[in-house]
Order: structure tokens, then C-alpha cells, then sequence
């Protein structure tokens, strides 16, 4: 049996994720502060999308984004 997204106890910090989350969201995710995150967001380092004044980093992008990263170090 598998576990329907959002529930049970999964060490995927993505898992449950909406397609869009706030940056300051994603700073815990990272283990950044919320400054750092948004300093890297509008560098162009987070995938990011704007809706409206809010910026959002989009999750899916977000996790290649550190898959890539692992991979390059």
C-alpha cells in the first residue's frame, strides 16, 4: 500500500508540496535565513515566479535545483 501525497512519515521534505511556495517557505527548507533566500531569488539562484507583488519559488524546479547542485559538487 502507498502512502497518498501529504501523509504519512516520509523523509521528502518536497513531498506534499504545493506546485508554488513562499520564499520564506522555501528558506526553511534550505536551512537559509529569509534574507538569503530572497537575495538569492532575485539574483536568479531559486526558481522563482512572480504572481502579482509576491514572489513564489516553484517547487519542482526548486528540487532539480538542488539535485543539479548535489550532482555539481
Amino acid at each position: 500500500m502507498t502512502a497518498k501525497q501529504g501523509e504519512g512519515h516520509s523523509d521528502d521534505p518536497f513531498d506534499g508540496l504545493p506546485l508554488l511556495i513562499p520564499v520564506p517557505r522555501a528558506a526553511k527548507l534550505l536551512g537559509i535565513s529569509r534574507a538569503a533566500a530572497y537575495r538569492f531569488a532575485s539574483a536568479g539562484d531559486l526558481p522563482t515566479k512572480r504572481l502579482g507583488r509576491r514572489i513564489y519559488v516553484v517547487s519542482a524546479k526548486l528540487r532539480e535545483f538542488i539535485e543539479t547542485e548535489d550532482e555539481a559538487a
